[in-house]
């Protein structure tokens, strides 16, 4: 039983830190990505 909590430890850890993660990220590419789409309009009325 020990061995099994080891391996949730080892294993369970990297998961949430990465999701977490991972939903941060996605989160600041939606940015990233509508600040792109309005540069591009921007350059666009300029020319």
């Amino acid at each position: 039983m020990e061995e099994m909590y080891s391996h949730i430890a080892n294993l369970g850890f990297p998961i949430v830190i990465s999701m977490y993660l991972l939903i941060r990220i996605e989160g600041k590419l939606n940015q990233l990505t509508e600040s792109i789409n309005e540069l591009a309009k921007v350059i666009s009325s300029i020319k």
